[in-house]
Order: structure tokens, then sequence, then C-alpha cells
């Protein structure tokens, strides 16, 4: 990755995270998994998504409206 990237959406359900990525992608905006859970203790750990730097902004303000997001975890 060339770009600076940096952290829009942070959920402990990887499923959760995977909604949030997508529906960046379908905004036009790119998006990754980066997977901080640990691997012996699933339990501890995060799942963050991030996005280009210059693309922040706008993608946590597409989250931060995501009916399907707002829903406790």
């Amino acid at each position: 990755m060339d770009e600076n990237w940096a952290k829009a959406y942070q959920s402990e359900q990887m499923i959760r995270a995977e909604i949030a990525r997508e529906i960046l992608e379908q905004n036009g905006i790119a998006a990754v998994i980066v997977n901080k859970k640990d691997s012996s203790y699933p339990i501890f750990g995060m799942c963050e998504v991030h996005v280009p730097a210059s693309d922040l902004s706008q993608a946590q303000t597409i989250l931060t409206n995501e009916e399907a997001l707002k829903q406790s975890e």
C-alpha cells in the first residue's frame, strides 16, 4: 500500500467489519479489513476497517449515517 491508510471503523465482530467494508466500497471508497484479533483467544482484539487517509472523513460520515451499523454489538 503506497497510500497512507487510517482506521475508519472497528468492531469486535468480523461480520460487522465486513458490512462496513462493503458499504464503503459501494460508495466508491477503497477499504481493507485489518484483523487484530488474537489467534489463540479470539475474544480479545478488534477487526478494523482502514481507508485511504484522504477519504477518512467521508468514510466516517457514511458509516455514521448507516442504519446497518447503528445496532448495538
